[in-house]
């Protein structure tokens, strides 16, 4: 079957009180409108088209792929005039999927259940059954059962605004009615709009089959207007994530207190404190143990890994049975090798720690090699910046770098080699040797210190 997707996302979102186009308000830190493009190439339909109006330039710019057709609405006259605009872009479709940019929550599995359902001579409607369906259509049925058409609130008779069923506006049309249908629409309502949802009296006036599918819940199919609302979806999300990751082998001290916003692959028996955030793609292996506040982005954790309290973890690879933190910054481009060790308030960019190493506490490591079992001391950091060009440091096996010391790269310790605390190296060391580079200490006698004058 052919089929087209059409994304509607031209709508200001006044409500939301935000210079941000409504769409690209994040849910799990991607943008609404990015969860349902997602969805919909799940679909792998022919192609996307997404209507754009409000905010369309910044909208195309956040999200613009091979894969999407942008559709321009100048004026929003309503849900069936955005759908008209994608129409010229649309050739030979046997059916044309109508979703919304703010509905991130919509599974793939719900919308194939409404698309074959349909098939290419019906029209589908998502409907769903809610507690409270203030503000959403009502979907009229007739003795029999069957669906006679969709009331909006505003237009709606008491006796109808009784009605439990409500529309989704997900709607299925058959391709070789759908330029018909929508060129019969009227804008005589309460609104002054054309709205997509007159379409279902068309259906039923010319004896086109009605078919209704309905989501798994409410909350997959329910838009955010308003920054509340946006926090129910977001909510919903990270209990669903919770969920997975628990069913997955992962025990979580507090489900409600862990942020997923990205893709996270995790192994059995790990470990996650309160107030963890994972972001981008994040793979963690086996028996992990990640302590309180951390965040991890985009990095891969090895088996019997401990990453320990408010350490902040950015395109870092850590190899098996490392240590790390609390308060550790690892940033792009750190790699561990396996049984390394970076502590308390250490900061690396760029830096290969070799087997075993240790950097304990209170160092900056950048663009440098640690080698296997070396040892950094406290306050040492690698001078790898002159201003305009990055330069090396070089660490052998077994080093051993004095506190405070001060390597000024390009710079080279060797093997076994060792420097004296607050030593500023700027030279090689070579394997072997202790470098010392300070000033020679004098003790002054007899000196008096400075009083306060009155």
């Amino acid at each position: 079957m052919n089929l087209h997707v059409v994304i509607l996302a031209a709508g200001q979102g006044t409500r939301m009180r935000s210079a941000l186009p409504k769409v690209l308000h994040p849910v799990a830190g991607k943008p609404m409108l990015g969860h349902v493009i997602d969805c919909a190439r799940n679909l792998s339909p022919a192609k996307i088209h997404v209507v754009i109006g409000h905010g369309a330039e910044r909208v195309r710019e956040e999200l613009d792929a091979a894969d999407i057709n942008w559709v321009m609405q100048s004026e929003q006259l309503g849900t069936g005039h955005a759908v008209a605009q994608a129409l010229p872009h649309i050739s030979a479709a046997d059916q044309i999927l109508v979703l919304y940019g703010d509905v991130p929550l919509l599974r793939s599995e719900t919308l194939n259940r409404l698309s074959q359902q349909a098939g290419s001579s019906s029209l589908g409607l998502l409907t769903v059954e809610m507690a409270d369906p203030t503000g959403y259509g009502r979907i009229v049925r007739d003795s029999e059962g069957q669906v006679q058409a969709i009331v909006e609130q505003k237009d709606a008779s008491s006796e109808q605004l009784l009605i439990s069923e409500g529309n989704t506006g997900i709607m299925a049309l058959p391709g070789c009615k759908a330029a018909d249908w929508l060129g019969s629409l009227s804008n005589d309502n309460a609104q002054g709009e054309y709205y997509l949802t007159d379409v279902v009296a068309l259906a039923v006036s010319q004896s086109v089959a009605v078919e209704v599918a309905q989501p798994g819940d409410e909350l997959e199919v329910m838009g955010a207007n308003n920054r509340q609302q946006l926090s129910v979806l977001e909510r919903a999300w990270q209990r669903k994530e919770a969920t997975r990751l628990m069913e997955s082998g992962v025990t979580l001290a507090d489900p409600a207190r862990l942020d997923v916003r990205g893709e996270v692959l995790v192994g059995r028996d790990i470990f996650m404190d309160i107030n963890v955030v994972l972001e981008g793609r994040v793979n963690i292996g086996d028996n992990v143990h990640i302590g309180p506040n951390c965040v991890l982005k985009d990095c891969d954790i090895e088996a019997g890994t401990v990453i320990k309290a408010f350490s902040h973890l950015d395109g870092a690879l850590v190899g098996e049975d490392c240590d790390v933190g609390p308060y550790a910054r690892l940033r792009p481009g750190t790699v561990l090798q396996r049984t390394a060790k970076v502590g308390n308030f250490v900061e690396t960019k760029k830096a290969e720690v070799g087997e075993g190493a240790k950097i304990n506490h209170l160092s900056y490591v950048g663009d440098a090699r640690v080698g296997k079992n070396a040892n950094v001391g406290a306050g040492t950091i690698t001078c790898n910046y002159d201003g305009v060009n990055k330069f090396m440091t070089l660490i052998g096996e077994g080093a051993f770098i004095g506190s405070n010391t001060a390597l000024v790269a390009p710079v080279s310790v060797g093997d076994q080699a060792t420097t004296a605390a607050g030593s500023t190296i700027t030279g090689d060391v070579p394997a072997g040797s202790l470098g010392v580079a300070r000033g020679r200490q004098r003790n002054i006698e007899d000196w008096k210190r400075p009083t306060r004058k009155k």
